[in-house]
């Protein structure tokens, strides 16, 4: 599934979600997203920036794309869907079976 290619890498979504404000230095984005070493944190942007959801400023600055706002509000529908979830995830589950 390509979808799961692109945005399945572990802090793909994260750093997505993290520039939906508006654009954040490189320091400023690795503070956000707690514990992301700075060679996969740059090894992210490059990969987002190939792909067209991620830019660069003047400023050195990263800020989503066009396609990267619109994968924002897919990823707004996706926290809403999971904050109806929480309720759900207190109930007694079945046993597993062995």
């Amino acid at each position: 599934m390509k979808v799961l290619d692109v945005l399945g890498r572990r802090w793909a979504l994260r750093i997505g979600w993290e520039l939906r404000d508006g654009p954040l230095s490189f320091n400023d984005l690795q503070r956000a997203c707690d514990h992301i070493s700075p060679s996969v944190l740059s090894q992210r942007i490059r990969e987002g920036i190939d792909l067209g959801t991620i830019d660069r400023d003047r400023e050195e600055r990263y800020r989503l794309t066009a396609a990267g706002r619109s994968l924002l509000q897919i990823l707004r529908r996706l926290d809403v869907w999971a904050q109806r979830l929480r309720p759900a995830a207190g109930r007694t589950r079945r046993p597993r079976r062995t």
